[in-house]
């Protein structure tokens, strides 16, 4: 069992950058596979990025390539998400998940624990 908590939402104007972070209890995180994932109003979750166990491989959106940094410090028990150039279509509440199987790591089922969200408003 592992409990998510995210961090470092907010109100951002467009091109501006914020950082998530979602901490991990437990003493078995670098065991799970971590993603993180959105929801904008009105639309169905969808997949951000994704980080391996060790962090050494990622994934990302396609919407979000080249803006967006995923990493973890498994020592802190900690995943993070750097957002940069960011877009009023960004705006969403962001939920880190955790898996310990790791594969299909963009897929929302794949997912066994969530963290309660965080709100990203972009302003144009």
């Amino acid at each position: 069992q592992v409990q998510l908590v995210e961090s470092g939402g907010g109100l951002v104007q467009a091109g501006g950058s914020l950082r998530l972070s979602c901490a991990a209890s437990g003493r078995t995180f670098s065991s799970y596979a971590m993603g993180w994932f959105r929801q904008g109003p009105g639309k169905e979750r969808e997949f951000v990025a994704a980080i391996n166990r060790d962090g050494g491989t990622t994934y990302y959106a396609d919407s979000v390539k080249g803006r967006f940094t995923i990493s973890r410090d498994n020592a802190k028990n900690t995943v993070y998400l750097q957002m940069n150039s960011l877009k009023p279509e960004d705006t969403a509440v962001y939920y880190c998940a955790a898996q310990n199987i790791g594969i299909r790591l963009r897929v929302v089922g794949a997912y066994d624990y969530w963290g309660q969200g965080t709100q990203v408003t972009v302003s144009s």
